[in-house]
């Protein structure tokens, strides 16, 4: 029971989880999960480290940091921990090429590790530390959004910022070493701080989204290790989280098993800068590939979350990272799928551009969430279909640790940094043994302008 007699409430048993977790007790193979989820975050940061989306936002920032204690990936600026925490959250997921809990379609790390690492920077805490408070952050956010999904995405609301708000408050807290009342509380005040619509997915409103889920996360710590307290059903109550925004919350899949079942655990990572929901489409066609000239027809079938994410108009590099249209286009006219097939100047390629106009999104609800059937239809007459139901990079078909060192070497060279790719590399893979994360995190900054 609770302290007041009542059942424990969601935050109550998350708060004694944060609180008296066991380095020792967390799984080895948990462990690696995390190295590998940080290693494909520094790298999607690093990749789009001059981007003007982060250039923006870094800007904005920058008059109102409070002192500039927290590196920016891929930048010689500093800003204090929470500027700091919103710039990168914004790199990390700015390309969709980020990872994925496939069931809630949740990008875990994002909104999680930025503010762990900023605030381990600014109050010179460790590697160990830092990668145990991002496995119970990314844990409670997993396990918020199952317990809400689907119909919370369904309303519109978008699940990794939402969620996500939550995960960077239970690190964080876990970082600041809060005791489980606290912690508690930390959760609560977060719930008064989630927000993220995915209306705004194809615009610089995402952004917004993403970064404030970071920085409100560590300001729910903060303000909790400070004594603000909370409702003590801020998430399940009444009128409160869950049931604001959506529909009564499975509580069994907040709790049940915790610290033993790891719904982390179930983490995949990105081949491909989009939408997770689309590379399915990438894998089949990528198969199913002929000269685009001789393609009359391109059917391209999934189930509703496919078809409510993928079918639109597309006018920009970010309606390209959500468009079955542009997707299924731009690979079988170029044969590739990495950043450049995403750029604005695909997009407007006159080739993609006339064969997206000749493909046409169907609804198949018998597919399951991440698959896609592709049907090529030929001028000729000839028709071809392919069905993929594990894409690279998915449960059924994940990324190895190889593969995933590649594609963080290819996000370094985009940086500018290929040189120092390797050393990166085994600083993010030994993580835990490094007792100096300020030191660490200056390998990741770009080297001052001169003058």
């Amino acid at each position: 029971m609770g302290g007041d007699g009542h059942a424990p409430y969601a935050g109550e048993i998350l708060g004694r989880f944060i609180a008296a977790s066991r380095w020792e007790e967390i799984p080895a193979s948990l462990r690696h999960e995390g190295r590998r989820a940080l290693l494909n975050f520094f790298g999607g940061a690093l990749g789009v480290a001059r981007d003007p989306a982060v250039e923006t936002a870094l800007r904005v920032m920058a008059p109102f940091s409070g002192g500039g204690h927290a590196t920016v990936i891929g930048r010689a600026e500093r800003l204090d921990a929470m500027g700091a925490a919103f710039v990168n959250t914004i790199a990390a997921n700015l390309l969709d090429y980020d990872d994925t809990h496939l069931e809630t379609v949740i990008h875990p790390t994002a909104p999680v590790a930025p503010p762990l690492l900023a605030l381990a920077e600014q109050r010179g805490l460790g590697g160990k530390a830092v990668l145990h408070a991002f496995l119970l952050g990314a844990e409670v956010e997993c396990r918020l959004g199952c317990a809400v999904s689907p119909g919370h995405y369904a309303r519109g609301w978008h699940i990794t910022s939402t969620c996500g708000v939550f995960g960077a408050a239970a690190g964080c807290a876990r970082l600041l070493g809060l005791d489980a009342a606290q912690c508690w509380a930390a959760l609560g005040i977060a719930a008064s701080q989630s927000a993220g619509l995915v209306e705004n997915l194809p615009s610089a409103a995402k952004n917004v989204g993403m970064g404030n889920a970071a920085r409100n996360g560590l300001l729910a710590a903060l303000l909790a290790q400070a004594g603000y307290g909370a409702a003590p059903a801020a998430i399940e109550g009444p009128l409160g989280w869950a049931r604001a925004m959506g529909d009564a919350p499975d509580l069994r899949r907040v709790t049940g098993g915790l610290g033993t079942r790891w719904e982390f655990a179930r983490n995949t990572y990105k081949p491909y800068p989009s939408g997770i929901v689309f590379h399915a489409v990438i894998d089949a066609c990528l198969a199913l590939r002929v000269p685009g000239e001789a393609i009359a027809e391109v059917v391209v079938a999934g189930n509703q979350l496919l078809l409510d994410r993928g079918d639109r108009p597309v006018r920009n590099e970010r309606d390209a990272r959500v468009s079955i249209h542009h997707t299924a286009a731009v690979v079988l006219a170029r044969g590739e799928a990495g950043p450049a097939a995403f750029s604005l100047a695909a997009v407007r390629d006159p080739a993609v551009a006339a064969l997206r106009g000749r493909v046409r999104a169907v609804l198949d609800d018998g597919l399951p969430r991440g698959a896609a059937r592709v049907t090529l239809r030929t001028g000729g007459g000839e028709e071809r279909s392919i069905t993929v139901t594990a894409p690279r990079g998915s449960e059924g078909q994940p990324l190895t640790d190889a593969e995933l060192e590649a594609k963080y070497r290819a996000n370094a060279s985009l940086a500018g940094m290929a040189a120092r790719a390797e050393e990166q590399i085994g600083l993010l893979w030994s993580l835990e043994d490094n007792p100096d994360m300020a030191g660490l995190m200056r390998r990741f900054a770009a080297a001052a302008s001169p003058g």
